[in-house]
């Protein structure tokens, strides 16, 4: 890996679902130690992009490119690219009954590994992070997902980023369903496992989890584009004014180049 290479590049990619389009030519980068914020309306691409990013086989890349670490990752699967150090939180969990916690965190770890870990190990490291996220240790016997309220499962997603330690954490409107106590847990838990090898992309549609994770660079998606990238002060714009101006703008610039 050449000096100065980003840990994501997103070229010119398209992307399609059951043969319609979705995205249309996105480009992003993002460095380590790097928080980006992708903002944009209800079916902009936002969680089109995440899904692609990790492999969802429905999500079919019909041109460009997507580089980790300078390495093309569009033919590897899923597990190849959380092995490669790649991470999703979803926005909707799903629920895994009759496999627990524990047995779940552990069998993801030895994947990622390649190698086991001790019990003692794994769960002194796993009692840390869960005390970090203020979750009770009854939460390890229990199923995955299972009877989780909304903020449980949002915790449990942070939960398994503590443990898997990963170069990419993209999260999937983390914010979605949480009242206030469990966005600032969930902030907190976030914050506290930046660091310099780290790159973030944070999607959401509103400004308030950003009150509490401060992003580098702010993007907006409409329309599968990126139409506008600056600091901070764009999704507090974004807050105040909506996006109806800039999908306004975005639509004028299509018609002068169609």
């Amino acid at each position: 890996m050449a000096e100065g290479t980003p840990l994501l590049k997103i070229e010119n990619l398209h992307v399609s679902v059951d043969d319609k389009p979705i995205l249309r030519g996105v480009n992003l980068e993002v460095n380590r130690g790097e928080v980006h914020a992708l903002m944009g309306p209800n079916g902009s691409g936002k969680s089109t992009l995440s899904y692609t990013l990790m492999g969802h086989p429905k999500y079919r890349v019909t041109e460009g490119s997507i580089l980790l670490n300078g390495e093309d990752v569009l033919d590897m699967g899923p597990d190849e690219r959380a092995r490669k150090g790649v991470f999703l939180a979803f926005q909707y969990p799903m629920a895994i009954p009759g496999v627990s916690v524990v047995n779940f965190l552990r069998t993801a770890l030895k994947s990622l590994r390649g190698t086991d870990i001790s019990v003692r190990e794994f769960r002194k490291e796993l009692t840390e992070e869960m005390a970090a996220l203020q979750m009770n240790k009854e939460f390890m016997s229990r199923y995955v997902n299972e009877g989780f309220s909304g903020g449980e499962k949002k915790r449990f997603e942070i939960l398994q980023m503590a443990m898997m330690k990963p170069q990419l954490a993209v999260m999937d409107e983390t914010d979605s369903g949480l009242d206030i106590d469990a966005l600032r847990i969930v902030a907190d838990g976030v914050n506290r496992l930046l660091n310099d090898q780290m790159g973030v992309l944070v999607i959401t549609h509103y400004q308030r989890l950003l009150n509490y994770i401060t992003p580098d660079h702010v993007h907006v998606l409409v329309n599968g584009r990126i139409v506008r990238s600056g600091g901070k002060e764009l999704a507090l714009e974004l807050e105040a004014e909506g996006y109806d101006k800039i999908i306004k703008e975005s639509q004028e610039r299509e018609e002068v180049t169609a």
